[in-house]
């Protein structure tokens, strides 16, 4: 049985470089002990970005970070409640933290219920 396990592994592709990976493929450089990963500080810089255009930052989204737009809000949820994304980025941590718990966003403008 373990050479049977040997052939398929030794069938196997060999793993690409990461400048051959897409960027939701690239290994994405582990956090350090009290610190933000790569991909955490990406997301914080790009909401401190402003956007022109509709579809702009969805696009910035897949394109710079390499990840779902439903990943990358449900990631920068959770990095609001981080005490090292508010030391990395607190201008943009507050004014996301004051519009979460807020009435006057999209969800109130419609009558809609909001779920922060």
């Amino acid at each position: 049985m373990s050479s049977a396990r040997h052939d398929r592994a030794a069938d196997a592709a060999p793993a690409a470089s990461p400048a051959e990976m897409s960027p939701s493929s690239q290994p994405v450089e582990p956090a350090a002990p009290g610190g933000l990963g790569e991909r955490d500080r990406l997301i914080l810089a790009l909401e401190g970005r402003t956007f022109r255009y509709v579809g702009a930052k969805e696009r910035a989204i897949r394109e710079e970070i390499g990840i779902s737009k439903v990943a990358y809000y449900v990631r920068l949820n959770a990095l609001l409640d981080e005490p090292e994304a508010l030391r990395a980025a607190p201008a943009v941590v507050h004014r996301l933290r004051a519009r979460r718990t807020s009435g006057d966003g999209p969800a109130a403008a419609d009558g809609g219920t909001r779920v922060a």
